[in-house]
């Protein structure tokens, strides 16, 4: 009875085998005419018998399964699914034959740089309607679209880490923050700086650029004089970027308190660096903290005082606390580094007609008091003289700007500079 029950197992054994061997046949023909639905269904029967299933008949059915699931490209759906078909094809060839692993690695690299470069050309889109005011809302969709493809790269093939910072940045442009903030820390938690070494030669054929993966192999194509202009980048870590770039997606988030850790965190690795300063003092100022505000631009400023933006910013921040001669101060010293800058001319004379507001309260006060009216009046017209150059400076450098147009417009009134606020009223109209 044992030798039967032996006979039956062993022509059971012969069946199945031969089934497998039949179905993946079935599967293979079925690729050759593309009908990968056919193929798919095929394989699924064939799936069941895996377990017991001879190792070449595992890593056949897994080379099979890739390529009907990646559809020669057809089916983006798929590509993640295919690509984990592979790598199993790959990890059961690693100690023996190695029969599918160079067609199917062929497979893959064609299916990422596939993804890659569609991402690349929504990010690319993206920033050209970016700089455009009337398309600028609609880029954050296609940003969005790039930063799930960029992902997409990543979860394909973890080796292009890089891909996964492409992927934060690209979401933080679509002012996808949150997305953007897991993304950048999935980058910390897997250690990845972004240090990395490229070489880069010049093609003598057309002129372009060529990028090798070793210095040895550029070194070849220079000696057969195929390239020239060898070059050797070094890309610095990019940890204390990405730290800060965790930071400003808190700030958009208005999660003042997990900006703050973000910054001081970055701020061990880099404590003078002046772009986390001036984080820092937003965040401040966010939070209504005026007095951390003041200080940390005033520390930024020693570090960098050249920076008219900076001075612009102290100058804002001194009108807001009611310090009009600081604000001109220091809106005089943005525009000693950066002598067209119009927002700068545009505040001192705000913050010079901002003199005449206890004025005007006064004069409110007096309307029964004709001379003490009078007087007061005088120095709201002198204000009002002191602030017209600036505002006049800014109209010249754009008169398209009608808010100043509008202020200008009343000065001129006030000083009974009639000509000037009839032609100022025309421009108005056209602005308006």
């Amino acid at each position: 009875m044992k030798k039967i029950i032996t006979f039956l197992v062993v022509v059971l054994i012969a069946t199945t085998s031969f089934a497998q061997k039949k179905e993946l046949k079935a599967a293979t023909n079925a690729l050759k005419t593309n009908n990968y639905t056919e193929a798919l269904s095929v394989l699924n029967t064939v799936k069941p018998l895996l377990a017991d299933a001879k190792e070449k008949y595992k890593t056949n059915y897994y080379f099979l399964l890739g390529k009907a699931l990646y559809a020669n490209g057809t089916t983006p759906d798929n590509f993640e699914d295919a690509v984990s078909a592979f790598n199993t094809l790959f990890d059961l060839e690693k100690a023996g034959s190695r029969k599918y692993t160079d067609e199917a690695a062929a497979l893959v690299n064609t299916l990422v740089k596939t993804v890659a470069d569609k991402a690349s050309s929504d990010y690319n889109e993206a920033i050209s309607l970016n700089k455009n005011v009337e398309t600028k809302e609609q880029s954050k969709d296609i940003f969005d679209r790039a930063a799930k493809g960029f992902n997409k790269v990543y979860i394909l093939s973890k080796s292009d880490t890089a891909f996964l910072q492409n992927s934060a940045l690209a979401y933080y442009f679509s002012n996808n923050y949150s997305a953007s903030v897991k993304s950048y820390q999935k980058l910390l938690d897997i250690g990845y700086t972004g240090v990395s070494t490229t070489y880069i030669a010049t093609s003598v054929v057309n002129g372009q650029k060529v990028s090798y993966t070793s210095q040895k192999e550029m070194d070849r194509q220079v000696k057969m004089k195929l390239v020239t202009d060898p070059k050797v980048e070094v890309r610095d870590s990019q940890k204390n970027g990405i730290i800060k770039m965790i930071a400003k997606n808190y700030i958009a988030l208005e999660d003042n308190e997990k900006a703050l850790e973000a910054i001081k965190a970055a701020q061990k690795a880099t404590p003078d660096d002046y772009g986390l300063l001036v984080d820092e003092a937003n965040v401040y100022f966010a939070m209504g903290n005026n007095q951390m505000f003041k200080q940390k631009l005033e520390e930024a400023v020693k570090i960098n005082p050249n920076d008219a933006m900076l001075h612009y910013n102290i100058g804002v921040m001194k009108m807001d606390l009611k310090d009009n001669e600081g604000a001109i101060a220091s809106f005089y010293k943005a525009i000693e580094i950066k002598p067209d800058y119009t927002d700068a001319y545009n505040n001192i004379g705000a913050a010079i007609l901002a003199k005449a507001e206890p004025i005007v309260e006064e004069m409110n006060a007096n309307l029964s008091n004709v001379d003490k009216y009078d007087q007061l009046q005088a120095k709201q017209l002198e204000v009002y003289r002191e602030a017209l150059p600036f505002y006049e400076k800014v109209y010249n450098m754009d008169s398209t700007n009608i808010s100043v147009v509008q202020t200008l417009m009343g000065i001129y009134e006030n000083l009974e500079m009639y000509e000037k606020a009839k032609e100022l009223r025309e421009v108005y109209k056209t602005l308006k």
